[in-house]
């Protein structure tokens, strides 16, 4: 997968996270409130691969 293509998955599923925690928060659901957790983190490292991607070709190119 593209750089792009991981940060924008990553921000989708931080986002869904998000959302996910505060229904969880609303209802009282702490299983709904960990798997939020559990997205936006997943949606955070997502992310991260694709900044190191973006990081490693930009090293690439300027050799």
């Amino acid at each position: 997968m593209s750089s792009t293509g991981d940060k924008i998955k990553g921000m989708a599923n931080e986002a869904v996270g998000n959302v996910k925690q505060a229904v969880g928060k609303a209802t009282d659901n702490d299983k709904l409130r960990a798997e939020g957790k559990a997205q936006e983190l997943k949606g955070e490292a997502q992310q991260t691969v694709g900044k190191a991607k973006d990081a490693v070709k930009n090293t690439v190119d300027k050799a």
